[in-house]
C-alpha cells in the first residue's frame, strides 16, 4: 500500500474535517456553558478540539493526514462562524502538527489506543503555545493553571483518545473504513491459512 496521499485520501480527510468542523462549532457554546461552573471545568470538554486529527489518521493511516484533518476542521469551524474566529485556524495548524508528530515518531505503523491518546495529548500541548501567546494563562494563579492543565489533559485522554479510537473501531466493524483502507498483505495471508 502506497504511503502517498491519493485524491481519495484527501477528499475523505476533508469530509471528516467538515464533520468535525461542525462539531467544533457546536462545541463552542457547550464550552461556554461549562465555563460557568468555574475551576477550569470547561477544560474537560477541550479535548473535542483535537479529535479530527486522530480520527482521520486512524482511518486513512498515511503521512500528513492528521495535520490536514486538524487544519481543515479548524478552517471549517472558522467558516461555520465558530466563536474563536480566525484564531481557531492558527490553533488547528499547531494542534495538527503536534498530533502528526506522534504518528511520525511511530513511523506511521502504530495506530493503537496509546498512540491515539498521545496524539491528542500532543495537540493539547501544542494548544498551550497559542494560549500562552494570546495571554490566556498569564493572569491565572498557579493552582488554577494546574487545574487547567489537568482537566484539559483528562478531557483530551477521554475525547481525543478513547472516544476517537473506539469511534473508528465502530466504523471498522461496519466495513466503512475498507473503502479507504484496502486489505493488507497480512489480511491475505490469514485467508491463505
Amino acid at each position: 500500500m502506497s504511503k502517498r496521499l491519493k485524491l481519495t485520501d484527501i477528499l475523505v480527510t476533508i469530509v471528516i474535517a467538515i464533520v468535525f468542523g461542525l462539531i467544533y462549532k457546536i462545541s463552542g457554546p457547550l464550552y461556554d456553558i461549562v465555563k460557568i461552573l468555574g475551576f477550569q471545568a470547561e477544560q474537560l470538554t477541550y479535548g473535542i478540539y483535537f479529535i479530527a486529527a486522530p480520527v482521520a489518521m486512524l482511518i486513512i493511516r498515511k503521512p500528513g493526514v492528521a495535520l490536514l484533518a486538524e487544519v481543515a476542521a479548524a478552517m471549517m469551524e472558522v467558516l461555520f462562524a465558530g466563536s474563536g474566529g480566525i484564531i481557531n485556524f492558527y490553533y488547528g495548524i499547531i494542534q495538527g502538527a503536534f498530533s502528526e508528530i506522534i504518528f511520525l515518531i511511530f513511523a506511521y505503523k502504530k495506530f493503537n489506543l496509546p498512540v491515539t491518546i498521545l496524539s491528542g495529548l500532543a495537540a493539547a500541548v501544542g494548544s498551550y503555545i497559542l494560549d500562552y501567546y494570546y495571554g490566556d494563562l498569564v493572569d491565572l494563579a498557579g493552582w488554577n493553571i494546574l487545574l487547567n492543565v489537568v482537566f484539559r489533559f483528562l478531557g483530551t485522554i477521554v475525547i481525543s483518545g478513547f472516544i476517537a479510537y473506539f469511534l473508528v473501531k465502530a466504523l471498522e466493524k461496519t466495513g466503512v473504513t475498507n473503502l479507504v483502507r484496502p486489505a493488507s498483505k497480512d489480511d491475505y495471508d490469514v485467508l491463505n491459512k
